[in-house]
């Protein structure tokens, strides 16, 4: 199978740096093909912005970042990283995102691979809107039948993600990038491998980390993945997109969105 791991750190001797090159070897003696987006090596463009575009749209109308973003990937004007991310993508079966939490979400040069890489047309914007459907989204898109996971790292202590910790709960935490970026498009979104306390990562803390990544590496194609609602799938009213009151009924906020066990 095909896999690719997203990496965001930009010390190639950190924890993480050691944790990729852990996980791509793993992958590989398994029989499968790796590639490694190492954005920090690739000197990658965060910022989403008109240069994205090698051709405006016609009328010199101001920047628009979705209108742009549909006119480049519809007419083959997309500035050529964004069109070589997209392409491994499509060529992947299984995608790792992999980055250090820092204040609370992914490393700004990840969000804006998000942001560039994601374009109208490829990763939204797709399908029909009606009174039945809302897109081809949460659930179904571009990028259905394919698998990801997230490779996170903290330094703060598990209990601090706890469900009544002070950081507040890792699945709230992590629940705008699984479901928000990985599910929209239409992955299957695996549960996450998570290292906290990365400062106090000894010899012995170190081979029992990488035994569990292996473990869950191994299992990367065939792990369960996070039971969310699909979309249109009858769960949602349309228009409103809200959970029918007999869906998680009395629940609110994210757990909502997860079927129950």
């Amino acid at each position: 199978m095909n896999v690719l791991i997203v990496y965001a750190h930009p010390e190639p001797t950190s924890l993480n740096g050691s944790l990729k090159d852990f996980a791509m070897q793993r992958l590989e003696a398994a029989g499968h093909h790796v590639q490694v987006s190492d954005l920090y090596a690739m000197q990658w463009k965060a910022p989403l912005d008109a240069g994205d575009t090698l051709e405006r749209r016609p009328g010199g109308q101001p920047f628009h970042p979705s209108l742009d973003s549909k006119h480049a990937f519809e007419q083959g004007v997309q500035s050529p990283d964004i069109a070589q991310e997209q392409a491994k993508l499509a060529w992947a079966d299984a995608v790792i995102l992999q980055f250090p939490l820092w204040w609370f979400s992914m490393p700004a040069i990840l969000k804006g691979w998000v942001e560039r890489v994601y374009a109208y047309g490829f990763a939204y914007g797709v399908g029909e809107h009606s009174d039945v459907r809302w897109g081809n989204r949460y659930g179904e898109g571009k990028l259905a039948g394919k698998r990801a996971m997230l490779v996170v790292t903290t330094g703060g202590w598990e209990s601090h993600y706890s469900p009544r910790g002070i950081n507040g709960p890792m699945d709230d935490i992590l629940f705008p990038i699984q479901h928000g970026i990985l599910y929209y498009p239409g992955f299957d979104v695996l549960p996450p491998f998570l290292v906290y306390r990365t400062s106090k990562m000894d010899a012995d803390r170190y081979a029992a980390t990488t035994a569990a990544l292996g473990e869950r590496l191994d299992h990367l194609f065939t792990t369960a993945p996070i039971a969310y609602h699909p979309q249109n799938s009858g769960a949602y009213e349309i228009p409103a997109l809200t959970l029918r009151p007999d869906i998680a009924p009395g629940q609110d906020g994210f757990a909502a969105h997860v079927r129950a066990a």
